[in-house]
């Protein structure tokens, strides 16, 4: 892969920007994730992430980031603090983003991290790809970005969006092995799993900044 300078690294405040682009989408959409977990969950996965990312805005309104894991640890914090299920999960994800190298990002810093993040999701969760969970679109975002063929984070952050949304989509036809859903079985079969939906919203996000 070859790099093509500081324009095609993620920076601190873009990746600022970015977070506060997934609270927009989030804030926008928050009714309809709740809608979908309360047809297969408990009804609270929309309020909850809102209200984290909420919590996310007003601590990086008050940080002026040098690099992307500044932003991503400022974020896990916000999450870890959060109740339900949903937000230690995004928490440990972001933790382990915040991993990454106190620099502006490139495309293959971007796929590292978030392999590592999505396997530590893994590992506490148990969850695997078809059991419609979020990691049915973290895994497919993860791979699109190991196989970017881009030098920019915007355009191997769109193509990892792409991936995710299918893998969200995907999750309407699943009966889910994972979660609260699991406990519906059939009847919540054709119902897109809110946290995966979510993830898509994430990556897409990027394409705002």
């Amino acid at each position: 892969m070859t790099d093509t300078g500081d324009a095609a690294r993620l920076s601190g405040p873009e990746t600022k920007a970015w977070f506060l682009a997934f609270a927009d989408r989030v804030s926008r959409g928050a009714d309809d994730l709740t809608d979908l977990d309360r047809r297969a969950g408990d009804g609270d996965f929309g309020w909850n992430i809102d209200t984290s990312l909420g919590r996310a805005r007003s601590a990086l309104e008050g940080i002026d980031p040098g690099h992307p894991a500044e932003v991503f640890r400022t974020v896990s914090d916000t999450f870890l603090a959060s109740g339900g299920t949903s937000g230690p999960l995004f928490g440990l994800w972001f933790g382990r983003v915040a991993h990454g190298p106190e620099a502006p990002w490139a495309v293959a810093d971007l796929a590292s991290v978030f392999d590592t993040a999505t396997a530590a999701v893994q590992r506490l969760g148990g969850a695997q790809v078809g059991q419609k969970t979020m990691v049915d679109a973290m895994a497919p975002a993860v791979q699109a970005l190991a196989g970017s063929a881009s030098t920019g984070w915007r355009d191997a952050l769109r193509e990892a969006a792409e991936a995710a949304y299918a893998g969200a989509e995907s999750t309407g036809g699943m009966v889910a092995r994972k979660g609260r859903a699991s406990y519906l079985g059939e009847r919540a079969a054709d119902v897109v799993d809110p946290g995966a939906l979510s993830i898509a919203w994430f990556f897409a996000s990027a394409a705002d900044v």
